[in-house]
């Protein structure tokens, strides 16, 4: 590799050849602020907030985009190039809504942080103020462009999804974000992944906040309020209270549950175990009766959505499985009520999660197992961080607690559920003891590493024991969900299992997930370095097969009257419903 050699702020630094004056500032450990910028993703120098001084080049430059080069000399925080930044900044403010104190986003957001290093005046420039009307249509998401900076990491992020929803409308000063014909965003094929919210540096584009219906749950006392959480927030809830990227925090998690007051707090990952073996069954069946194949997972809401937007001919290839948290709401709903002696009509059931689309999936029909809603309240982990810190509670300081029973205990399969190939690993393992079995003999693997890792499409094939191969793929992010049934619908795949998750690199990356700046999304695998917080807790679990967990074995016995049988198909079973002809513009 050809490399340069050049100087930023008196630093010398050696860089690839084809390197951006930003990617060389970073090399030197320089840090130059920008706004719109996403590696690989958004590189198109529109901010302007990344200007410098560079030899060779006539007046400032925009780092993220100009070319460093050999012997070149940069400067990054001379006076005219902060001067120029201020400006700039100010200029944003002058059409921004300021309403920062009552802003989701305030002490995350990037834009704020740059007004108050720079110490803007936040009323240097008036004028022409467009105002823009706020969209709430959507079950998961607000739009509100009045706080819009026309970065465009939205659009970047939502064409990355190959999806496409959003995109500029109008021209000039009432340049706006948003869809095709300014319609609402509930009359799109969006599939509420909530991407563009994690990627947005302001308060544009943010959850829907639903923590003013827990509290109002939380403070009846005619209510019963069941917690659970998702197996991939105990490995980013700490984010939010500043502890390391990739922190386990599953003990304080619970403790800071229990002082909100839920009268219980479960684990979803009970359900994953759930999931695991509902999957396994419905798969024999699929096999042994000729059923449509390949099967694919149903976890992810938000690859639901799509497959029902975009594959409506396909969705008999989806697993009838509700999800893990579904699952969860009605095991809570009948099970756990039933043993606990109260009405569901009583239980509020909360869940926590790393996925926007969850808001949208808890009113999706057949989705009652008690003939009322499974879940009532989905907030993401970053409304639990709000909840904690209103709360008065101090996370960092909390003792470990452990879940309630009966719906507390899991598997090492279930945890690993929340990064991508987690759920085909997980069925592979009790897949591969179940094969073994009917073929007296001993299963000893326990690890399937080639469908871990964060690349978008994961293929491999196994021989499971009674010589039974089977190929399987695992996809995340829709990008690659459209280039797996592209291959489906074209006939060109001879899959037997197929992983789906709407979001890149699974739930550890979900829409709902703490908010990390750019610079570090840019220079951190998020992905990576979560998901090993759960591979990590795998390993050191006890019981690390879905079909071994107590509460699934006892579950089947007490309850559901073994596997297969029609009452458990009743209440973790769902439909899909086609949706494309709704959406032609």
């Amino acid at each position: 590799m050809e490399m340069i050699n050049l100087k930023v702020n008196g630093i010398a630094v050696s860089v690839p050849k084809g390197s951006t004056i930003l990617e060389a500032a970073r090399a030197a450990g320089v840090e130059i602020p920008t706004l719109c910028y996403m590696k690989e993703k958004n590189e198109i120098g529109a901010c302007r907030i990344c200007v410098v001084e560079a030899t060779g080049a006539r007046g400032l430059v925009t780092a993220c985009v100009y070319p460093a080069a050999e012997g070149m000399e940069v400067q990054t925080n001379t006076e005219k190039i902060q001067k120029a930044r201020k400006t700039t900044l100010e200029l944003l403010l002058s059409t921004h809504n300021k309403e920062c104190l009552s802003c989701k986003r305030s002490t995350t957001c990037e834009l704020q942080k740059l007004c108050r290093d720079y110490g803007v005046d936040e009323n240097a420039f008036s004028g022409y103020n467009p105002q823009f009307e706020i969209d709430e249509s959507a079950a998961h998401l607000v739009r509100d462009n009045n706080k819009c900076i026309l970065c465009r990491r939205c659009v970047a992020v939502c064409n990355e999804q190959a999806l496409n929803i959003i995109g500029a409308n109008d021209r000039g000063i009432d340049t706006n974000i948003g869809n095709p014909f300014n319609m609402k965003l509930d009359n799109t094929p969006c599939i509420s992944c909530g991407q563009c919210t994690a990627v947005c540096p302001t308060g544009a584009l943010t959850e829907k906040d639903d923590t003013d219906k827990a509290w109002a749950a939380l403070a009846d006392s005619t209510k019963h309020v069941v917690v659970q959480t998702a197996p991939s927030v105990r490995a980013t809830l700490g984010e939010c209270f500043g502890m390391p990227i990739g922190t386990n925090v599953e003990g304080k998690m619970v403790a800071a549950l229990r002082r909100l007051g839920f009268d219980k707090v479960f684990d979803t990952n009970f359900a994953a175990d759930v999931t695991i073996v509902e999957e396994a069954n419905e798969l024999v069946q699929r096999l042994q009766n000729k059923g449509t194949l390949p099967m694919i997972t149903s976890c992810s809401p938000g690859w639901v959505r799509f497959a029902e937007n975009y594959y409506p001919a396909l969705l008999d290839n989806l697993s009838t499985c509700k999800s893990p948290q579904q699952m969860a709401g009605a095991i809570i709903k009948t099970y756990y009520a039933q043993k606990a002696g109260i009405d569901p009509k009583d239980i509020v059931v909360v869940s926590i999660m790393p996925c926007t689309a969850k808001k949208y999936e808890i009113g999706r029909p057949d989705q009652s197992a008690a003939g009322v809603p499974d879940v009532d309240i989905a907030l993401t982990t970053r409304e639990l961080g709000r909840m904690i810190d209103r709360a008065g509670i101090k996370f960092t300081s909390l003792p470990d607690e452990q879940f309630d029973n009966p719906l507390g205990e899991s598997t090492g399969a279930a945890v690993i559920f929340g990064a991508t190939g987690g759920v085909m690993e997980a069925a592979l393992r009790t897949a591969a003891d179940w094969m073994a079995g009917a073929n007296g003999v001993e299963n000893t693997r326990v690890e399937f590493e080639e469908v871990r890792g964060t690349a978008g499409l994961k293929e491999a094939t196994y021989t499971l024991p009674g010589n039974l191969e089977i190929k399987v793929a695992v996809a995340s992010g829709t990008k690659a969900a459209r280039e797996v049934m592209e291959k489906i619908k074209n006939g060109e795949a001879d899959w037997t299992f197929v992983e789906i998750m709407g979001c890149p690199g699974g739930c550890v990356n979900g829409g709902g997930q703490p908010i990390q700046p750019q610079s570090v999304r840019d220079t951190i695998d998020l992905k990576a370095v979560r998901a090993k917080a759960l591979y990590d807790q795998d390993v050191a679990m006890k019981i690390r097969k879905s079909h071994e967990s107590p509460v699934v074995k006892a579950l089947y016995e007490e309850y559901y009257d073994g596997f297969g049988g029609h009452k458990a198909h009743h209440d973790l079973h769902t439909s899909y419903v086609a949706r494309d002809k709704k959406f032609r513009y």
